[in-house]
């Protein structure tokens, strides 16, 4: 079993055995690897420094946040390009994207950065890792200039209309989190439309838990409680099936892992 997308590096899991810790109990839960995206620039050494203690269980990606872009959005994102270097080092591009939840009046400036990292992840043959949230209008304005491009739309909650529009565009996966479990999600009734084909597994530790552990802090270790929750909403489908196929669609879009 696959966490496609965990920050098990981040400061919420200092207080009970840090990073190390948490993936340690990932491991004992059965989840077999576990991909770090980054964030922003302060993130980096911590990120590495976790998976370097761990190098056949975790890997990592190099991108620029669209809600961290900072003061000077430019010379950040040169800065994280430089880390990123030739991507021999990454397994993808990541986490980039667009968010209009907490500042749109940054689209146009979050939408450049994005095209930016694109056209990197394209030329570097790296797919992305897409954050979008209240984006997706622009997200697939600047996907549409990168036709080469692979990528996961990470935290995926949207309707089935904003899977065929996505699906429309390119042959992209789906990464499903505790978002799938909560209550009042619409999402189970989605996934068929997705297909297992196209589905990876996430956590986005330490955020968004999923039910019965919602309202915790969220850790690669619940990646379980996911797969279940998606082979009990994917007529005929088993954990141990969900489990297979989304390692192999992770292993396909991420190159081997």
């Amino acid at each position: 079993m696959i966490d496609t997308h965990t920050h098990l590096y981040m400061p919420e899991f200092d207080a009970d055995g840090g990073g190390e810790a948490a993936v340690r109990r990932a491991l004992a839960a059965g989840v077999g690897h576990m991909i770090f995206p980054n964030v922003d620039l302060a993130s980096i050494d911590p990120m590495l420094g976790l998976a370097v203690k761990f190098p056949d269980k975790v890997s990592c990606a190099m991108g620029l946040h669209p809600t961290e872009l900072g003061d000077d959005a430019q010379s950040t994102l040169a800065a994280v390009m430089t880390r990123l270097g030739d991507g021999k080092d990454y397994v993808a591009v990541g986490e980039v994207g667009i968010d209009l939840y907490w500042d749109a009046s940054r689209r146009d400036e979050q939408m450049q950065v994005f095209d930016i990292q694109c056209a990197r992840a394209v030329e570097l043959g790296l797919p992305l890792i897409i954050h979008c949230r209240d984006g997706l209008e622009e997200t697939l304005e600047v996907l549409k200039g990168h036709p080469g491009a692979r990528a996961v739309f990470h935290s995926f909650g949207g309707t089935q209309a904003d899977v065929e529009r996505i699906r429309s565009l390119g042959d992209f996966y789906f990464g499903i989190n505790g978002i799938v479990t909560f209550k009042n999600s619409q999402l189970r009734e989605v996934l068929p439309v997705i297909g297992l084909d196209r589905i990876l597994l996430e956590t986005d530790s330490p955020y968004l838990a999923p039910v019965p552990k919602r309202g915790r802090r969220n850790e690669s270790a619940f990646l379980p409680y996911i797969a279940a929750h998606i082979a009990d909403n994917l007529p005929g489908e088993s954990l141990e099936s969900v489990s297979r196929v989304t390692d192999a669609n992770a292993r396909h879009l991420f190159g081997g892992l």
